[in-house]
C-alpha cells in the first residue's frame, strides 16, 4: 500500500513539472521575437534540416577546396586518362588503415589498342590524414607532388586531408573518383569546382537583394511616376526569353579574358534577371506596409524615407526576403551549369560544375566514362537541398501561422 501510494506521488510529481514546463515554454513563446519563433519552426521542419547540414558541407567544402583537393586541379598525365574510380580500402583486416592498390595501364593489340587499366592488389599504399603529398627526385613541387596553396588565404602549405604516403611512380595514385580524358583527377577538380558553383549562386543572389530591394522599395513607396518606370523596366526584362539572352551576353564576352573576369561576367550576366521578381515582391509589401501606423509614426518623428524604408520597412518582411533568397539561389547554379554546359559560360582553365560536365557532353563519354557525371550528381543535391530549404524557411517566415 505505502508503495503504491509512493508511485502515485511521483507520477503526480511528474505531471506538474510538466505542466509547469509547457508554461515557460508557453511564456517563452510570448516573449520571443520573430527570429527566435522563425528558428524553433525551422527546426521542426526535419527536412529543411537535413538540407541546411548538407549545404553547410558544401560551403564548408569550399572554403577550404584546396585542403580536400589532394592533387593540382590542373595537373595532367595522359598515362593515367580515363581511370575509373578508384575503391579505398579503409581497413586493414580489423584496423583501421586505409590504404589503395597502385593502377597500372596497358595498351596493346590484344586490348584492340584501348588503355586497360589493372589493379595490383600486392602493393598497399598507405593514405596518411593531414598529410602532405610526397615528391619524387627530380619532380618539381607545385605541379602534382608537393600540391601548394595558401590556408585561408594567406598560410603556405602543402598538407591535404588525405595523401598517399609514398610515391608509386612519378605520376599520381589517387583517384578517388577517376581522372578525365586528359589525365586529370575528377576528386580535385570537383572541389574547386564546387567552391565557384557555389559562390557564384551567393554573389549573384547579393546583387539580385540589392536590386530588388532598393529598385522594390523606391516603387513601392514613392508610387505615382517612380513606379512607373521601374515597372516597366521590370516588365521589359521579364519580356525578354532568359535562355537566349544569356547565351547573347556570354557569347559577347572576349575569349581572351582571364578566369576572374569570366567569372565575375557570369555572375553579372546571371543576376541581370534575377532581381526581378524579388522586386515585384517587395513592392507589393511596400504597397501595403507604406500606410500603416509605424511607418506613419516614424515620419512623425523627422525619419527620412530612405531611413524609413531601410529601417523599418525592410526589417518587417526580412524573413520573407531570406525565405524568396534561398528558394532563387538553386535557379542561379542550374543557369551557370547550363551556361558552362554549352560552352558559353565559365571556361577553361575554369573550373565549375558546369564546365566539369561539359566533359561528358557527348554518348561516348556517358558510356565509357559514366563517372564523368558525377558532377551532375553534386548538382542535383545541392539543388533539391536549396528547394527544401527554402520550403522550411517560407513555411518558419510566418510563425504565427
Amino acid at each position: 500500500m505505502a508503495e503504491q501510494t509512493q508511485e502515485q506521488t511521483q507520477e503526480l510529481s511528474e505531471q506538474i513539472e510538466e505542466s509547469l514546463s509547457n508554461r515557460r515554454d508557453d511564456s517563452n513563446v510570448y516573449i520571443a521575437s520573430q527570429w527566435q519563433l522563425m528558428w524553433w519552426r525551422l527546426r521542426r521542419h526535419k527536412l529543411a534540416m537535413a538540407s541546411l547540414i548538407i549545404l553547410a558541407g558544401f560551403y564548408f567544402i569550399s572554403a577550404f577546396a584546396e585542403f580536400f583537393a589532394y592533387t593540382h586541379p590542373l595537373w595532367a598525365d595522359a598515362d593515367i586518362a580515363e581511370i575509373p574510380i578508384q575503391q579505398v580500402q579503409w581497413f586493414d583486416g580489423l584496423k583501421f588503415d586505409p590504404y589503395v592498390h597502385p593502377i597500372s595501364s596497358e595498351r596493346s593489340i590484344a586490348t584492340n589498342f584501348l588503355r586497360v587499366y589493372t589493379k595490383d592488389e600486392s602493393v598497399k599504399i598507405r593514405l596518411n590524414w593531414f598529410g602532405q603529398t610526397p615528391q619524387p627526385e627530380g619532380y618539381v613541387a607545385g605541379d602534382y607532388w608537393g600540391y601548394e596553396y595558401n590556408f585561408l588565404g594567406f598560410i603556405p602549405t602543402t598538407r591535404h586531408y588525405l595523401t598517399p604516403d609514398e610515391a608509386y611512380s612519378d605520376s599520381p595514385v589517387m583517384y578517388w573518383i577517376g581522372t578525365d580524358e586528359l589525365g586529370r583527377d575528377l576528386w580535385s577538380r570537383l572541389m574547386l569546382a564546387t567552391r565557384v558553383s557555389m559562390s557564384i549562386g551567393l554573389i549573384a543572389v547579393a546583387i539580385s537583394i540589392i536590386l530588388g530591394v532598393v529598385l522594390g522599395g523606391i516603387s513601392g513607396f514613392y508610387g505615382g511616376w517612380t513606379d512607373n518606370i521601374i515597372q516597366r523596366i521590370v516588365e521589359v526584362l521579364r519580356s525578354v526569353p532568359t535562355i537566349p539572352l544569356w547565351m547573347g551576353l556570354a557569347a559577347a564576352v572576349p575569349r581572351d579574358w582571364s578566369v576572374v573576369k569570366m567569372y565575375f561576367a557570369v555572375t553579372v550576366i546571371i543576376s541581370l534577371l534575377g532581381w526581378t521578381t524579388l522586386c515585384r515582391e517587395v513592392r507589393g509589401r511596400f504597397l501595403s506596409l507604406r500606410e500603416e501606423d509605424f511607418v506613419m509614426a516614424a515620419e512623425l518623428a523627422g525619419a527620412g524615407r530612405m531611413r524609413i524604408i531601410l529601417r523599418h520597412m525592410v526589417p518587417s518582411f526580412s524573413s520573407h526576403i531570406i525565405a524568396a533568397v534561398t528558394l532563387s539561389i538553386p535557379f542561379i547554379i542550374i543557369a551557370e551549369t547550363s551556361l558552362s554546359y554549352l560552352g558559353l559560360g565559365m571556361r577553361e582553365p575554369g573550373i565549375s560544375w558546369g564546365t566539369l560536365l561539359y566533359q561528358a557532353q557527348n554518348i561516348t563519354s556517358v558510356a565509357t566514362r559514366p563517372w564523368m557525371l558525377l558532377p551532375g550528381v553534386a548538382v542535383i543535391v545541392a539543388v533539391l537541398a536549396f528547394n527544401f530549404l527554402g520550403d522550411g524557411l517560407r513555411d518558419a517566415a510566418d510563425p504565427y501561422g
